[in-house]
């Protein structure tokens, strides 16, 4: 077997033509922005978009500096460096076969756990005009209220230890006093996570947090800092080591963190920028006045339609979630949902046709090549639940309407965590053993609705008797009834 070429800019020119890699010089590349958060999705979307400005030669100045914020980002950064910043994307087609891009669009790599004075000081340069984040829903230490969070103990730590944060908050802080010191200009920082008005959001976090840690610069962050908000798509599922290994068989390419994702791809982006911005319309992104129906009708259709099809895919069990929505209880009880219950609470979309969205995103389900796990969609359920599934239940109840799927989708969390509980395997959730704990505790009581108590969750939702009741039915249900007989009969 021929040797395999390690992924790096000095091999750039060995790789096979199968491979598009950049055609940009990337030494003329000047970092104009920083990006917390170096997972799947931001290479897959955001780097994705800068990699084709490059290419049209639209972004010298916009190339990419990655921050790896956490320690559990060390072995990213470590591949990462290793390769100048370069991984390979990859999308398969209708029939399976694998297309493969080099992206070259980040630039600089920092881990800010070794260094946070670095850190601090890159994204307080002059240089830096825009700083994008993929920090997942639970980064925003927000509880079910829409309070900043200031029990968490890596917040109380940075509150104590400026020079040295752990948080998103305690980083942007730091490097926001310091412009503010040297008299810096305009900066535009900007959530890419899957949040209604995640732009408000971080705002009103980060606002919250400085008004604590450095009240002095508030005034200055007001005038000075724009949020915008945006709407971010692209199914990206975690890259495994099967993944590496056909990488390598069939382009012959040495990388040690891949991605892979579908060809779909959608970024709509408030432009409220603070100053000057990237060309995005450019690259294929949508610029709006006002992103709120864009990410309404994404973040509770296929975010919160995934999460449906992931916990009805465990409770039937399967894999993978193009496996689970081919089960036509669970194709069944989706389209159900999107268009009995969460289609009511969505604004109007301009220039979207509501059907034919929802219809588009049951074929990316569908995909069965993405291979995307029925483990990754539930994974973070905690962080998730509030911002996909409760505010559909919540205007529902509001507007006096059933909310039975959106109780079936609670209990259907319940009783995977029952699972979990019960054979000892993990979950990959930051409030697992708070999770777990609760269970066992409303299994040992035998009242399924002291799950409901969580207030940093649920909020006042397990006052609500009529979704209190739903949810209960569906506990005691979902043991001992046959999927398929239930759902004609529940669903007709």
């Amino acid at each position: 077997m021929e040797q395999s070429i390690d992924l790096n800019i000095k091999n750039l020119n060995k790789l096979s033509e199968r491979i598009a890699v950049p055609a940009y010089k990337r030494d003329q590349v000047r970092v104009g922005m920083v990006h917390i958060g170096i997972g799947g999705f931001h290479r897959a979307h955001q780097a994705y978009f800068v990699d084709n400005l490059l290419a049209q030669g639209l972004a010298s100045e916009w190339g990419i500096c990655g921050i790896a914020l956490l320690e559990s980002d060390k072995r990213i950064y470590d591949v990462l460096s290793k390769q100048d910043g370069l991984y390979t994307l990859m999308v398969p087609d209708t029939e399976g076969d694998l297309s493969a891009r080099v992206i070259g669009s980040i630039i600089e790599l920092l881990y800010a756990p070794g260094d946070p004075s670095s850190v601090v000081a890159k994204m307080a340069d002059e240089s830096i005009r825009l700083i994008t984040l993929t920090i997942t829903e639970g980064g925003y230490n927000f509880d079910s209220e829409g309070n900043f969070n200031w029990e968490n103990e890596m917040v109380l730590w940075d509150l104590q230890n400026p020079d040295s944060p752990k948080t998103i908050f305690g980083y942007l802080t730091a490097a926001l006093k310091s412009r503010y010191l040297k008299g810096g200009g305009e900066l535009t920082i900007q959530s890419c996570d899957n949040i209604e008005h995640n732009g408000n959001v971080l705002r009103c976090m980060l606002g919250a947090y400085i008004s604590k840690a450095a009240p002095e610069i508030s005034h200055w962050v007001d005038a000075n800092v724009a949020f915008p908000n945006s709407m971010v798509d692209r199914i990206t599922p975690a890259t495994t080591p099967t993944l590496v290994e056909t990488l390598e068989k069939d382009f012959n390419v040495q990388d040690g963190w891949p991605v892979i994702c579908e060809s779909y791809i959608q970024w709509i982006i408030e432009d409220s920028y603070a100053g000057r911005r990237p060309e995005w319309e450019r690259a294929g992104a949508q610029m709006v006045a006002d992103v709120t129906p864009y990410e309404k009708m994404k973040i509770r259709l296929l975010n919160g339609g995934h999460t449906l099809v992931g916990l009805m895919g465990d409770l039937l069990g399967y894999t993978y979630i193009h496996e689970s929505i081919a089960d036509p209880v669970v194709a069944e009880l989706l389209k159900f949902y999107m268009d009995t219950e969460v289609t009511s609470t969505l604004d109007s979309v301009p220039g979207v046709n509501l059907e034919q969205y929802k219809a588009k995103l049951v074929e990316r389900f569908k995909n069965k090549f993405i291979k995307d796990e029925v483990a990754r969609i539930i994974s973070g359920s905690s962080d998730k639940f509030p911002k996909f599934i409760l505010p559909v239940i919540a205007d529902r109840l509001k507007c006096e309407q059933p909310v039975r799927i959106g109780a079936l989708i609670v209990a259907a969390w319940y009783m995977y965590l029952v699972k979990r509980l019960s054979d000892g395997s993990n979950i990959q959730d930051e409030q697992a053993d708070t999770l777990l704990q609760q269970v066992k505790q409303a299994e040992k009581q035998g009242d399924p609705s002291i799950f409901l108590n969580q207030v940093s969750i649920f909020g006042n939702l397990g006052e609500e008797s009529v979704f209190k009741e739903c949810f209960l039915t569906y506990v005691m249900k979902l043991p001992h009834i046959n999927l398929k007989i239930w759902v004609e009969a529940e669903l007709n």
